[in-house]
């Protein structure tokens, strides 16, 4: 059995999802992904995103990197954080029952502001519904300021 801060659950998670085991889905379809860093873990969360959120997240993704070609990549707490190296994470994304939400860390200090609201000061979220468009020129705006800003320190 293993002891208080024992890595074995996350090992055995990890060994799963090598294996080709589909992670478990949290509520709103969250994928359960080990935390770490690299492309391979948040392609792993993208990939085991339910339905039509998949194809927003690859897309979120692809758009992500098109902005920002250097960005660093991490899943952390189940999400996929993006950030510059010595700078922090600019922005994550999370699967909720009915939207994908985009948090900005730095959303206020974003032009224009991204819509939503959060109980954190500086966060700002956009909520992409299953039949919502993508401002990709918006986004991509959002993504290069966002990177430009001091990141947050997770």
């Amino acid at each position: 059995m293993a002891g208080k801060g024992s890595k074995k659950p996350a090992l055995e998670k990890v060994a799963a999802e090598k294996a080709g085991m589909k992670p478990r889905l949290l509520s709103g379809g969250n994928p359960q992904i080990a935390k770490g860093s690299g492309n391979e873990l948040v392609q792993a969360y993208i990939a085991a995103m339910p339905g039509w959120k998949r194809d927003v997240g690859r897309r979120l993704d692809a758009l992500i990197a098109r902005a920002v070609p250097h960005v660093d990549k991490a899943v952390k707490w189940n999400t996929p954080f993006y950030g510059i190296e010595g700078q922090g994470w600019f922005l994550g994304f999370h699967c909720l029952t009915k939207y994908v939400k985009v948090a900005f860390f730095c959303g206020t200090s974003l032009r224009p502001v991204p819509p939503v609201e959060s109980k954190q000061r500086e966060v700002r979220y956009l909520h992409i519904h299953e039949d919502s468009q993508i401002d990709e020129v918006q986004l991509i705006d959002w993504v290069k300021q966002a990177s430009e800003l001091p990141g947050e320190r997770l």
